[in-house]
């Protein structure tokens, strides 16, 4: 079966008894420098089945299989798809000070909260009693009644998430939502760190986006860490590849 359809027909077992799907991934989480980004994508059945999913669904997998190139076509076509209305894309991120102040996971649900409540508030997924004829005013001003919504989530299951979530491993290359949120992720997170590569030159973050490439490790020797650095990240990286005296410099 080819690799669309899987794809596609995970995410329609999915969403069976639900109105909506939403796919959450991040990038950044293994990076030495800059922050961690979630992306949430918005799917309907009617999505699933019409003819972009079936036709073009092909050209989405998880981001990390796919070229610089293919990624921004593919988040070009999700953009395009989004001011249509045809689904909902957002994102979140958690910066390094909150990396470093809450560590690296608790900065990533820190950043799928925010990509997902750009979709919908924690709150529209708690179940409340409708409101009854003896209701007061009040009461029926602050109904809210709960989303027909079922979130995947790429790996292991998140302890303490205010969201309802299903963990999904591998997520990017079971499920066509996930897979589009991992897009949105890289993509986004890519471009921020293009960006900073102005403020932070000589570090070559246009090029490796801040992982722990050769070419990073020895321009942070060469130029100490910088105010997007991870310094907990990068002391654990050179402890034991450096003199002692030099792990200063990642203070």
């Amino acid at each position: 079966m080819p690799k669309r359809r899987q794809l596609r027909a995970f995410d329609l077992k999915q969403i069976e008894g639900f109105a909506e799907l939403i796919g959450v991934d991040e990038a950044g989480r293994g990076a030495l420098a800059g922050p961690v980004v979630a992306g949430a994508v918005l799917v309907t059945q009617e999505f699933l089945e019409g003819r972009w999913a079936v036709a073009h669904g092909g050209r989405v997998n998880d981001s990390k299989q796919l070229t610089p190139a293919q990624r921004d076509e593919v988040f070009a076509a999700i953009d395009e798809l989004a001011r249509a209305g045809q689904l909902f894309a957002t994102t979140g991120a958690a910066s390094v000070a909150e990396i470093e102040e809450l560590n690296i996971l608790g900065a990533t649900k820190l950043a799928m909260r925010r990509a997902l409540e750009g979709v919908h508030p924690p709150g529209a997924f708690a179940h409340q009693a409708e409101p009854d004829l003896f209701a007061s005013e009040e009461e029926i001003r602050a109904f809210r009644p709960q989303v027909s919504c079922r979130i995947l989530i790429d790996g292991l299951a998140l302890r303490g998430f205010v969201y309802p979530h299903t963990a999904v491993v591998r997520g990017d290359a079971r499920s066509l939502c996930i897979a589009m949120a991992s897009i949105v992720a890289k993509v986004t997170r890519d471009r921020m760190m293009e960006a900073l590569e102005a403020e932070y030159p000589g570090y070559g973050l246009a090029q490796h986006k801040g992982y722990g490439t050769d070419e990073h490790r020895d321009a942070v020797l060469r130029l100490g860490r910088c105010a997007i650095h991870r310094r907990t990240f990068l002391r654990r990286l050179m402890r034991g590849r450096v003199d002692p005296a030099q792990l200063s410099l990642f203070d």
